[in-house]
């Protein structure tokens, strides 16, 4: 399992929010290519970026703190937020980001997600966030009417390289993943499946690596590494282990 630690983007700093709710955001580092930097230095193999601004606005926000994390590490790095055309997706591909994450543009133009998927294999993520089992866009502020199953199915045979699926009612309050639903997406799917949303610590690590069935190819962790509940050397080691 790869375990991804999260640097949510808002105003050009490193955010945390409680739901996905912009009002209630915790800054915990003014600089993103010193997070970067640091999270490298702790053994970490992975970034995962989100442009919180720019899930709102539908177009790339904070566009020169991307920049600045990339500078900073050569860790690979997938970014999402409010990348929504196949031209955002090239772009930022070539500015030397590992993955690109479509949300949004999944649900409301899944040719998107096919076509960025035959033209750059490998590089193209997928995320569901879901609200009470039904996916939510547009930065969570609007719920739609298909599961989150039903659009991961969508893509089945597109070629994509992994679904990240954030269960927000969880998310940023450090209650604990949810490992039901995450555990029975990655069932009903071939894709890789990434947990995001809770992440408290190292038992919500184990519950996802004892997961029966389809593994858990990921997880992401935010609030729990900035707050210290979460030992970074001790949590990189347990992903390790059964590797």
């Amino acid at each position: 399992m790869i375990l991804y630690p999260a640097i949510d983007l808002k105003g050009g700093e490193c955010v945390r929010l409680a739901q996905g709710d912009m009002a209630r955001a915790t800054v915990y580092n003014p600089d993103p290519g010193a997070q970067a930097a640091a999270f490298k230095a702790q053994g970490f193999e992975w970034l995962h970026v989100v442009d919180l601004d720019g899930a709102f606005a539908g177009t790339s926000v904070n566009a020169r703190a991307v920049e600045a994390i990339l500078a900073a590490t050569d860790v690979p790095v997938q970014l999402g937020g409010g990348i929504r055309s196949l031209e955002a997706v090239a772009n930022w591909l070539a500015r030397g980001l590992a993955r690109v994450i479509l949300g949004t543009a999944a649900l409301r133009d899944p040719d998107l997600v096919i076509q960025a998927c035959r033209l750059f294999p490998g590089r193209i993520a997928v995320g569901i966030d879901a609200r009470d089992g039904m996916v939510a866009v547009e930065g969570w502020a609007e719920t739609s009417e298909i599961t989150a199953i039903d659009l991961a199915k969508r893509f089945e045979d597109a070629g994509v390289a992994a679904i990240i699926f954030t269960d927000i009612a969880r998310d940023g309050l450090l209650t604990g993943v949810n490992v039901a639903a995450t555990a029975a997406l990655a069932d009903a799917v071939t894709i890789p499946v990434i947990a995001s949303g809770g992440l408290a610590g190292l038992g919500d690590i184990e519950a996802l690596m004892a997961v029966e069935g389809t593994p858990i190819a990921g997880a992401i962790s935010g609030r729990a590494l900035y707050d210290g509940r979460l030992d970074p050397a001790a949590a990189l080691a347990l992903t390790r282990k059964a590797a």
